[in-house]
């Protein structure tokens, strides 16, 4: 994946809360798209190998979602946080994590990793088939920057974090803002 390239069309199955629904799962299935969630917009989309995770947990998911409002300012309208796990899964993560500007993007077949070819076997920890660490600038559904974790293979030994960090991503948009001053 590389600067200028589209995103994959791809339809995610998601659990939205509805409450016309009586009892204690108020929540229904919506399909959302990839045009759903890209067109018209410029966002950061991030994604890793897992929800509740050790590093996304505690340093990725927070530092995008405490980073918002700087991120706001350099022209982004969202960001997103993508996993290979299913939407019962992410919701319940972005409860834990008490989210209020980061939004989840359920990817629970892989299909949309597997279609920018990010999909890694992580079975040498128990995950089975996961995503690599990364994150993009995206705007109107093409890709503007790329930040991926060096060492991309399957049941890669380590976890490596720093290219996809929020703090490297804001830097490249403060930077391109400078440029063009």
């Amino acid at each position: 994946m590389h600067a200028g390239v589209r995103v994959p069309d791809v339809t995610f199955k998601t659990r939205v809360r509805d409450d016309s629904i009586e009892g204690p799962n108020p929540f229904r299935w919506q399909d959302v798209t990839t045009a759903d969630y890209f067109a018209g917009k410029r966002v950061v989309l991030f994604s890793l190998p897992g929800a509740f995770t050790p590093t996304c947990s505690t340093y990725q998911l927070p530092g995008y979602e405490n980073g918002h409002a700087d991120f706001t300012a350099e022209g982004i309208d969202e960001i997103y946080c993508m996993s290979v796990n299913d939407s019962f899964v992410m919701n319940k993560w972005a409860q834990a994590q008490e989210l209020e500007n980061v939004k989840v993007i359920p990817d629970g077949s892989g299909e949309f990793t597997r279609k920018i070819g990010m999909l890694v076997a992580k079975d040498n920890l128990g995950f089975g088939d996961r995503s690599w660490r990364y994150a993009a600038v995206i705007k109107d559904g093409v890709v503007e920057a790329w930040f991926e974790e060096p060492g991309r293979d399957d049941n890669f030994g380590s976890d490596p974090y720093g290219e996809s960090a929020p703090e490297t991503v804001l830097a490249w948009l403060k930077e391109q803002k400078e440029a063009v001053a």
